[in-house]
C-alpha cells in the first residue's frame, strides 16, 4: 500500500551531520504523520522524532532534543531528518515509519522503511 524509502545514512565523525530521507510512494494519501526510530545491535528499537501531516507539531526523543530535527515535504512526498552534533550513541539503524493519525506520536504507524544505517566514530 506504502512503500517508504530511506537513504542518506553513512559514517560521519563524532560532532559532524547527516541528513536521512525518507521518500513515500504508493498510497501515500492514507499516510499522515510520519517518525523516525532506530535501533542499534542488541538494542530495542527506539522512537527518535515524529511530525505531523502538516508539519506544524514535531516531538523528539529526550536523547536527541535540541540536535536532530525533523521535517517533511508533502509535495514530494518526502520526510527528512536532520542529524546535527552526532555522537557515536547515535550509531544504529534508522527507520522511516508512517501512519494514519494526523498528529505526531511517539507510537509506531503500520508503515516501515528498509532501514538505513548511521555509524558515528569517536
Amino acid at each position: 500500500q506504502v512503500q517508504l524509502v530511506e537513504s542518506g545514512g553513512g559514517l560521519v565523525q563524532a560532532g559532524g551531520s547527516l541528513r536521512l530521507s525518507c521518500a513515500a510512494s504508493g498510497r501515500t494519501f492514507s499516510t499522515n504523520a510520519m517518525g523516525w526510530f532506530r535501533q542499534a545491535p542488541g538494542k530495542e528499537r527506539e522512537f527518535v522524532a515524529a511530525i505531523s501531516w502538516s508539519g506544524s507539531s514535531t516531538i523528539y526523543a529526550d536523547s536527541v532534543k535540541g540536535r536532530f530535527t525533523i521535517f517533511r515535504d508533502n509535495v514530494k512526498n518526502t520526510a527528512y531528518l536532520q542529524m546535527n552534533s552526532l555522537k557515536p550513541d547515535d550509531t544504529a539503524v534508522y527507520y522511516c515509519n508512517a501512519h494514519a493519525l494526523s498528529r505526531a506520536t511517539m507510537t509506531s504507524g503500520p508503515y516501515w522503511g528498509q532501514g538505513t544505517q548511521v555509524t558515528v566514530s569517536s
